[in-house]
């Protein structure tokens, strides 16, 4: 397929001007114009730089015209990513290259979602605590279910809980709500979120809940329990725990073996009820069984946190398995029923 040039002089913007001069003259004095910039300057232009694409020498010596500069390009320019980063690492420190060019690279931080999604989540939660409960509830809908699942357990338990309250009542997006968290974040990466896709809120939070350690996990839906029986109900009859692992056949479970960093699977079968523990060992060769057991045996009381990450691991690695088709999880409400 042809590759797209940039040839309408008319259709270009300041901050692409300046991004094709920065371009056009070459690293060395591109450096020395960026000493003069401030962050965000850079950010900008940086920006503009990297989704620049392919731009004509008929447009790129019309544009040095408009600047009355002596100087004419004899080829086509192409802006990237890897032209941006080198032009950047003239002048800047690589911490602060690599901070801009991860805001600014493919699809991860193009819109405010993916952002918050990059954004440490301690620190996320602290300013999210200060935020209307509907707001939190739109940003936790909209960021990974992993990342919300942390965010969650870190908020007070009490606003934790009007926050899945509210996530609970929520269809659509309404556009004034989204209005409201453009104005409370401040970013200019709203335009395409007014059209939100329609997701069921119990199965939303059945997958934050399923990142969740099992004493948090717990203690949000005893309290969900008290306060909305059948909403409770509904999401932990959609979370996907470690004990589901068996309704895997012995095929899946050979399939998952094969995957699995043993040392985890000794610690999450630890923690694991005796039926399941033998689904794994009969589905294992007799010499390899006996090991694992014998491993089990020999690392003494284990911490229920290293548990449950172990089993959490293992349940991701199901869940990727499944996406691939590589395995098949059947969910026990129907034999036609799958998760994949």
């Amino acid at each position: 397929m042809a590759v797209r040039i940039r040839d309408d002089y008319r259709t270009l913007t300041g901050p692409e001007k300046a991004a094709i001069l920065m371009l056009a003259i070459g690293e060395e004095y591109a450096a020395k114009l960026c000493q003069h910039m401030d962050d965000e300057e850079i950010r900008e232009i940086s920006q503009t730089m990297a989704n620049l694409g392919s731009v004509s020498a008929n447009l790129t010596e019309r544009l040095f015209v408009e600047f009355a500069e002596a100087m004419s390009s004899t080829g086509s320019l192409v802006g990237s990513y890897e032209s941006t980063e080198r032009l950047l690492l003239k002048v800047l420190n690589k911490d602060k290259v690599d901070a801009i060019m991860e805001d600014i690279r493919g699809p991860a931080g193009r819109t405010m979602w993916d952002k918050l999604g990059n954004v440490n989540e301690s620190v996320l939660a602290n300013y999210l605590k200060n935020e209307y409960p509907q707001t939190v509830a739109v940003v936790l809908s909209k960021v990974k279910a992993d990342h919300a699942g942390r965010v969650l357990a870190l908020l007070p338990e009490s606003f934790a809980m009007e926050v899945i309250m509210r996530m609970l009542r929520m269809e659509a997006v309404q556009k004034e709500v989204l209005d409201d968290v453009e104005r409370t974040l401040r970013t200019e990466f709203m335009t395409n979120l007014a059209r939100t896709n329609r997701r069921d809120s119990h199965e939303m939070l059945a997958e934050i809940f399923n990142n969740l350690d099992r004493t948090t996990e717990q203690r949000f839906l005893a309290a969900l329990e008290e306060r909305n029986r059948e909403s409770a109900e509904k999401i932990k009859a959609l979370m996907f725990t470690f004990e589901d692992l068996s309704k895997l056949d012995p095929s899946g479970v050979q399939t998952l073996l094969k995957s699995v960093d043993k040392s985890k699977l000794a610690i999450a079968l630890k923690g694991a009820s005796e039926g399941l523990r033998d689904l794994f060992f009969t589905n294992m060769a007799e010499r390899a069984s006996k090991i694992l057991r014998e491993d089990m045996g020999s690392m003494g009381p284990v911490r229920v946190r290293d548990v449950d990450d172990a089993q959490t691991y293992m349940v991701q690695l199901a869940k990727d398995l499944a996406s691939r088709g590589e395995i098949v999880i059947a969910e026990g409400k129907g034999e036609d029923e799958l998760i994949y």
